[in-house]
């Protein structure tokens, strides 16, 4: 199955995402510092707009580090996302040495009753390899590890992306591409086995994040990406 979500800061982008098509939006209250995490009464606004999938970012600072007495601030605020309504978080810590935290990211999600994305924190590790080992032996329930395969965006990642979900089939499942990422990339990254992609500014007028979620933005990339997974599909079955 494929996977579309969209960054969506109001309830009126997590309808729009939905009316266009999208399976999941990323919610957030700011994109200052890469995106922060939203007020849990904007969830519940977002409940009373659209059925869609909703995962706020659990983020309340810049950078990726965070200390034990935020890490109970951040416990509170998953609780409190939950009972908002959200079907999981959105989360990425790295210690001092620049590594994955798996410590916190247990603390937080350990018990497996939260479903997680892994954000982009990934990117920015300095030993890649150790990094992704890191990520897929993290607790509780990863669904998803957002990347831009760099430390920049997916223009500079490309490479590395198609090579590490053409070594792992089954990782390949669980990534999904966001951050700079632009519609020529996506046959490349169907036919490496790809089916998850999240959009920011492209699902905007202008690219801009002072303009609402457009549905006929989203429903461009909802068809784009469908049709080319389709397309592999037939690529691979008369291959056989």
């Amino acid at each position: 199955m494929a996977l579309l979500e969209v960054i969506a800061m109001t309830a009126a982008d997590a309808r729009n995402a939905d009316a266009g098509g999208a399976d999941r939006v990323e919610l957030v209250g700011t994109m200052d510092d890469g995106g922060l995490s939203p007020e849990p009464g904007l969830i519940e606004k977002v409940r009373l707009a659209t059925t869609i999938q909703v995962r706020p970012m659990l983020r309340l600072r810049a950078g990726f580090a965070t200390d034990g007495g935020e890490v109970v601030r951040l416990k509170g605020l998953i609780a409190s996302f939950m009972d908002a309504g959200a079907d999981g978080v959105v989360l990425g810590f790295l210690n001092g040495l620049n590594e994955i935290d798996t410590e916190v990211v247990g603390e937080l999600v350990g018990d497996g009753a939260v479903p997680y994305t892994f954000h982009r924190a990934v990117d920015h590790c300095l030993d890649q390899k150790r990094a992704w080992r890191a990520v897929q032996s993290l607790p509780g329930r990863l669904t998803h590890v957002l990347t831009a395969g760099s430390a920049l965006d997916v223009e500079h990642g490309l490479t590395d992306l198609i090579a590490r979900a053409k070594a792992d089939p089954e990782l390949a499942k669980r990534i999904l591409v966001g951050g700079g990422l632009q519609a020529e990339h996506v046959p490349w990254l169907v036919r490496a086995g790809i089916h998850n992609f999240h959009i920011g500014r492209p699902a905007r007028p202008g690219g801009s994040y002072k303009a609402y979620v457009d549905p006929d933005l989203v429903r461009s990339w909802r068809n784009l990406v469908d049709d080319e997974i389709a397309h592999e599909r037939q690529r691979l079955a008369a291959a056989r």
